[in-house]
This record gives structure tokens, sequence and C-alpha cells, in this order.
């Protein structure tokens, strides 16, 4: 068990010496298609990233936190797939948990996700165009995957998952509750993320079907990222109001310790103000973090993945809740100013940004 201080949940982890991870994510992996300062439909040249919102956490708890990571997914092996694995191993994440599919010369039945998005500018929105049906993350069914092996003789802290990867097809809605079955039978935390995802519920009964499906996942969850009946804005923010509808969530799902989510004004595309609040069931406190007033966005995409990433290091860290929360925030701002879903912060530059707002040269 962790040292608990003052304001910090209860929470039983394995010791590190038993656990080849700190945290194992399931989740799709896709190519990201950035036109830069361009438009998708006018541009002549793209930069590749790799991204995906279940990846985004682990990768930025390897990036930036110099945690132990690994990502569980599938691609199709071909030169695309391995340009994906390519990418993901630069962001410091095991691969050894890839499931690679074979396919023909034209990906008739099995390929891998890409998206192309714009970043916005102004009154311009960040702007998306997804490209990922029958990829072969969305075809992973139950029992693909040993969890006992992954969760009991390798071992992890903590595993994450949510909306997005569930959201992919009826299989993949049933992977995420075996494995995060799994984790709970081994003593592993479980973290979940709300994200919903339009283009993925078209068709399939839209936002009821996606909250219905959340909430039998939510049985199995430790921790939780977004926060339904609330919100999430300065203007509309008060800690009564996000604390009643905190509670009512661990009403509703018991085994919660920690309900977290950002808070955000956004002025333009390009001017954000930017918060993050938790509950702590154990303690009944809620924690909210420095404001981050008149951030300057380079790219929003990930910043609420870099904030998930920087509150589960915070606890994983034994920090108390009241100082986890200020590095999830931070964590965010700072995906803000990196280009791609994934952050370039250092853990000393969150630390950093912590303790003080200024921007002066570091030297």
């Amino acid at each position: 068990m962790i040292a608990i201080k003052s304001n910090h949940p209860v929470l039983t982890i394995k010791p590190k010496s038993d656990c080849r991870y700190d945290i194992i994510s399931l989740g799709e992996v896709m190519l990201r298609f950035d036109p830069g300062d361009d438009r998708i439909h006018s541009t002549r040249h793209f930069r590749v990233w790799e991204g995906g919102g279940e990846y985004n956490v682990a990768r930025n708890l390897a990036k930036c936190f110099r945690q132990r990571a690994a990502i569980v997914t599938a691609l199709a092996d071909n030169q695309i797939g391995h340009l994906v694995e390519d990418l993901i191993l630069q962001g410091g994440v095991d691969v050894s948990n890839i499931l690679w599919r074979e396919t023909d010369g034209i990906c008739r039945t099995v390929r891998n996700g890409m998206y192309f998005m714009e970043r916005g500018f102004g009154l311009r929105p960040p702007t998306g165009c997804s490209d990922r049906g029958n990829t072969a993350v969305s075809q992973i069914k139950p029992g693909d995957i040993d969890w006992n092996r992954l969760f009991g003789e390798h071992g992890t802290h903590c595993f994450h998952t949510g909306g997005i990867f569930a959201g992919l097809s009826e299989t993949t809605a049933q992977v995420a509750a075996e494995a995060m079955r799994a984790a709970k039978e081994n003593g592993v935390l479980v973290s979940y993320d709300l994200n919903y995802r339009e283009s993925l519920w078209s068709g399939r009964g839209g936002r009821e079907a996606a909250n219905e499906l959340n909430r039998r996942l939510l049985e199995h969850a430790d921790f939780v990222f977004g926060v339904k009946n609330f919100k999430p804005g300065f203007a509309e923010y008060s800690q009564e109001s996000f604390a009643s509808a905190a509670k009512d969530m661990i009403s509703r799902h018991p085994g919660l310790k920690i309900v977290a989510t950002t808070l955000r004004d956004i002025h333009s595309s390009s001017r954000h103000d930017l918060a993050g609040v938790c509950y702590a069931a154990e303690s009944g406190g809620t924690y909210k973090s420095i404001d981050f007033k008149g951030v300057e966005v380079l790219d929003r995409v990930g910043s609420g993945d870099a904030f998930a990433a920087g509150l589960l290091y915070g606890v994983l860290d034994g920090r108390q809740i009241s100082e986890a929360i200020n590095l999830a925030a931070a964590s965010a701002v700072l995906s803000l100013a990196s280009l791609g879903d994934g952050s370039s912060a250092t853990l000393a530059e969150i630390e950093r940004l912590t303790s003080s707002s200024d921007s002066s040269a570091v030297r």
C-alpha cells in the first residue's frame, strides 16, 4: 500500500519491484495527418504523428513523467502499421503487446486507422476528418489478449482505457469490460475516460448508447475522467455543483475513488482558460488546481489526455491530491504548447509551472 497523506485516498498498489509496467493502456493508435497552418482540403503537405485518446495517456506518462508504459492495441501488418509502431517507440511506450493482423495489398478487410486534423486558429475551430473503418483494433475480440499474463505475471500499477476504444465496435466494448474485470481481479487500479466521439456513435444510438456503455464499464473503475451532468467551464463552475455531480456518480458506482475533469473556457481556438478539479471519495474532498488563464494554444489535441496522465502520475507517485491536480492542469497547459497528440513537456517543466507562471527563458 502506498504512503497515505492527509488528503490522499487509500489506494492499494503493488510494489514497483513486482511490476513490469507502471501503466498499461488499451486503445487505438492512429496515424494523424497534420496540415500545419493550412486546411485539410487545400494543403499540399502533411506532417504525421501517432495518436489516440487512451494511447496518449500512456505516451505522456512515458515521455513526460518517465514511467514504464505499454500499449495494448492491434495494427495491420504493413508499412503504415510499422510506421505507427516506430512512432510509438519514439514516444517511449512498450510495443510488445501489439497484435499484428495480416492484410492484403489493398486492406480490404483489415487496415490501420488514420485521421486528419486541423489545429484551428482564432475563430476557426479545430476540425477533424476520421478514416478509421474496419481497423485492426476495432476487430479485437474477447479472448484475443491474455490479461492474466499482463496483469498477473508481468504486473502493472494502473490500467487505462476509455469510451473511444469501447465505442469502436461491439467487440471492443466487450474487450474493455474483459480487461477491466481482469485488472480488478489482479489488484490493478483501473482508470477510465468517458471520452465521447460523435462519429463513432452515429447510427448506433448516439450519446445515449455511449452513456449506457460507460455506465456498465464504470462498475470496474477506480478513476474516472469526465463527470456526467456537469458543465466543465469556469463560468459555470462551483465547488458545490461539481461535488454534487461527483457524489452522484460515486453513489451509482461505489468503486470509484477519484472523479476528475478539466475546466476550460475557450475564448478562441488560440486562447483558452484552463484548470482541473477532482473529488476524492475517501476524504470527501474537492480539489481544484491553479487557474491558468489566457493560455495561448499551439495544438489543442491531446490536452485532456495530458491532464489524465498528470493526475495519474501524481496519485501513483504518492503525492497529495492538492499537488496531483496542479500537476495535471500544468501538464494539460504545456500540452497546448506542444505539436502532436503527445506532450513534449518534461516533469521539471511541469513542476516549475505549478510553482510559477514565469515564462522567461531557462538558461
